[in-house]
């Protein structure tokens, strides 16, 4: 925390749903249009290379709030079943969350949005206020959405209605060191439903940054059909707007009651997101086998602190959702619980430019069930147990990752090299009864909490038999 500050600075934490790394003005896209979120990345730093632990929502979130990985937290794919009665399951319990935390050190804690890590209707790890939605998606009008215990529909577009919670819960607390999670489910689908004018005003945007290329042979259904279809494309970047709009909200209002320089404001989505790049839409569940594109796997990141963090900052520095918490904690100079189950370090020497941008120490890791990642500044290694088909790419000479260089003769030794780091990083830090690589996932949602003494049985959604031929098919080199 900065010495500047005279009070324990507030937090408010935007976590987006589904937004890809491309999909922001300050990130490099000139169509799609966010003036508010630029307006944070000038007041801050923006992390050029920030990875979500899973290209995938729940264990996403849940690697967020623990600091663990998914292998050791046990969610290791989007929550379908236990988030609300009669089968409703904390996949949290017994885990010690950043939240509770800052509960315990006099922040007011509050939720306005997305929670999907089971049981929505109950508070937990350290929250007062609760305004969640009940599911991982919702439609974007006249929503369900879940307060003192009751699920009632809240009329009005959805994102709104969740910053309107958000704005009455920083006036209610504006006189003490509070916590916000404003979590939107925008960019999520549906693609539809978004104010009209909105999406009326993307009718002539050319959506370069968005190539429809050919689908992928590993597309899954629900990847394909939105491939050419300028309507998606419009209502996906209808939905980023009219959030952004709503962070704009929120900034003001900080600005109007003073509390801009008191509040350190973070801004991130849970998961990247393609839109027909690599010929598929969604994530790393966009196919089957799951991906690890640097698309599905890098998120925008943002932390703005005037007074604190220096100003309109890019860093080059490489770090992961499971550093999150070990930074936030020590930028509020708050003490980490002790878990050797953690592998984040704090990135704050990086934000406040004590360090160089790329270090070539800094290694990341990604999980998917099975499907495991090690990168690299120079280079990515995908591996999926137990049969493959592996992954290597350069990513200096083919950062869109079209060349596959795994058989290559050339690159035997680093292969090996990169397969073993994975497994012994991998070994420090799984849980063996979470252990993702045990495990069918198949991007289909949990259909139950693993619990202890259980091997997962019954704990991931089978595929349809209809994918059989999906299955077997093997990378084509590209």
């Amino acid at each position: 925390m900065s010495d500047s500050n005279s009070r324990q600075p507030n937090v408010i934490f935007v976590l987006t749903d589904d937004q890809g790394p491309w999909a922001a003005g300050c990130c490099g896209n000139d169509e799609v249009r966010t003036p508010n979120i630029d307006r944070l990345a000038e007041t801050g730093v923006r992390l050029e290379n920030f990875f979500c632990t899973s290209p995938v929502c729940s264990p996403a979130r849940a690697s967020l709030m623990t600091g663990r990985i998914p292998s050791a937290h046990g969610v290791h794919d989007w929550i379908r079943d236990g988030n609300m009665p009669p089968n409703s399951a904390k996949y949290l319990e017994g885990l010690t969350c950043y939240t509770d935390v800052l509960g315990a050190n006099g922040y007011t804690v509050g939720l306005s949005g997305k929670w999907h890590l089971g049981d929505s209707m109950t508070p937990q790890h350290g929250f007062s206020h609760w305004f969640a939605m009940p599911l991982g998606g919702s439609k974007y009008n006249d929503a369900e959405m879940i307060r003192d215990g009751v699920a009632e529909v809240h009329p009005g577009y959805v994102t709104d209605v969740i910053t309107d919670d958000a704005l009455q819960f920083i006036e209610a607390n504006k006189d003490q060191p509070f916590y916000l999670s404003v979590h939107y489910n925008a960019p999520h689908t549906p693609f539809d439903g978004h104010p009209q004018d909105i999406v009326d005003s993307y009718d002539d945007c050319p959506f370069k940054t968005c190539p429809q290329e050919a689908a992928h042979p590993w597309a899954i259904p629900g990847a394909r059909i939105h491939l050419g279809n300028r309507e998606s494309l419009k209502g996906y970047f209808a939905a980023i707007t009219a959030m952004d709009l709503n962070v704009g909200r929120i900034l003001d209002k900080l600005e109007g009651l003073g509390l801009r320089e008191d509040t350190l404001i973070i801004f991130s989505s849970d998961n990247g997101y393609s839109c027909g790049h690599h010929g598929f839409w969604h994530k790393g569940n966009g196919t089957f086998p799951l991906n690890m594109y640097e698309n599905s796997v890098k998120v925008p990141f943002i932390m703005s602190h005037p007074g604190g963090i220096p100003q309109g900052r890019v860093t080059e520095a490489m770090a992961s959702q499971y550093d999150f918490m070990p930074t936030l904690l020590d930028y509020l100079g708050l003490e980490m619980p002790g878990d050797p189950l953690r592998p984040g370090r704090s990135f704050r020497p990086a934000l406040l430019g004590e360090t160089d941008d790329a270090q070539d120490e800094v290694v990341i890791f990604d999980e998917y069930g099975p499907v495991r990642m090690i990168r690299t500044q120079e280079w990515k290694y995908v591996h999926r147990y137990p049969y493959g088909p592996h992954e290597l790419y350069d990513l200096v000479n083919d950062p869109d990752e079209r060349k596959n260089l795994v058989d290559e003769k050339s690159k035997v030794s680093l292969v090996k090299e990169m397969r073993q780091q994975l497994a012994s990083w991998f070994s420090r830090y799984v849980v063996p009864e979470l252990d993702g690589a045990r495990f069918q996932v198949t991007g289909l949602g949990h259909a139950a909490k693993i619990e202890p003494g259980s091997s997962g049985e019954g704990a991931f959604h089978p595929l349809p038999e209809d994918w059989d031929e999906v299955r077997q098919r093997q990378f084509p080199r590209r």
